[in-house]
């Protein structure tokens, strides 16, 4: 069980790098590969603590940052939105020169 538990996160986690590095022309899809990432590794860290039977003081800290991680990662996607019309990377210009 425990060697299922973490060949499933690592099979997420990897194919979430993999949509974080190849679908770079939108930034909804960034955030969503991101999210998948995080919660690959909170599954990973709960599999591992629940294997060694330690607290699990740590995943609750990592749960709230994640969370804030989404936020900020939403607030950006409707501020850029609202000011460009979409999220597409390539419709604004980041060197005003």
């Amino acid at each position: 069980m425990f060697k299922f538990s973490v060949l499933t996160s690592l099979l997420i986690y990897i194919s979430g790098v993999y949509v974080f590095s190849s679908k770079r022309k939108y930034l909804l899809m960034v955030l969503l590969s991101l999210e998948y990432i995080v919660l690959s590794l909170f599954m990973l860290i709960i599999v591992f603590l629940m294997e060694f039977d330690y607290d699990y003081f740590f995943p609750i800290v990592f749960l709230v940052f994640s969370v804030c991680e989404g936020a900020l990662g939403l607030s950006i996607l409707v501020s850029m939105v609202r000011s460009h019309g979409n999220d597409f990377f390539n419709s604004f210009f980041l060197c005003l020169c």
